[in-house]
C-alpha cells in the first residue's frame, strides 16, 4: 500500500483547512460583534473573545494533526502514541462536524468533512500494524510494513 502519499496528502489537507477554520471562525466573530448579539445575557465582547480564540486553536489544532501526518509521511514511519491520539481525535471531530454539517450546511460541507475524514483513518490505519522500531519486533520474525 502507497502509505506515504496518504500521509502527506493528509497533512496538506490539514494545513489548508486549518487557515480556513480560522477564517469561517472570524467571519463568526464578526457577525457577533457587528450585531452586538449575546447568549443569554452574557456580554457580546466575551462572544467575540471566545470565537476567535475557538477558531485560533481549531486551527493550531489541525496544524499540529497536520504535522504529525507530515513526520509520518516523510519518515514513513507510524506516528507515535500521542501523534496517533491526536489522529484519532482530529477523525472524532471530522466525524461529529460531518453529521452536523449535513443537516446545518448541507451535502457539499458533509462530503469536505467525511473525506478528511477518510484521509485521516486511512493515515492511521496505513501505518497501523508496524512495530514502532525494528528492533521492537522479536527475533525471527520479519517487519511489518
Amino acid at each position: 500500500m502507497a502509505r506515504r502519499p496518504i500521509a502527506l496528502v493528509t497533512a496538506a489537507v490539514l494545513f489548508l483547512e486549518a487557515p480556513g477554520i480560522v477564517a469561517i471562525n472570524a467571519v463568526m466573530a464578526g457577525f457577533v460583534e457587528a450585531q452586538s448579539m449575546s447568549l443569554d445575557g452574557m456580554d457580546p465582547d466575551a462572544m467575540v473573545t471566545g470565537t476567535w480564540a475557538l477558531g485560533i486553536a481549531s486551527g493550531v489544532a489541525l496544524a499540529v494533526c497536520a504535522l504529525v501526518a507530515l513526520v509520518a509521511g516523510v519518515r514513513d514511519r507510524r506516528p507515535g502514541r500521542f501523534g496517533r491520539g491526536l489522529l484519532i481525535g482530529c477523525a472524532v471531530v471530522h466525524g461529529i462536524l460531518g453529521a452536523v454539517a449535513v443537516a446545518l450546511l448541507g451535502w457539499p460541507a458533509f462530503a469536505f468533512l467525511v473525506t478528511v475524514l477518510g484521509l485521516v483513518v486511512l493515515t492511521l490505519v496505513a501505518y497501523g500494524n508496524e512495530p514502532t522500531r525494528k528492533a521492537d519486533a522479536p527475533e525471527g520474525t520479519p517487519a511489518a510494513g
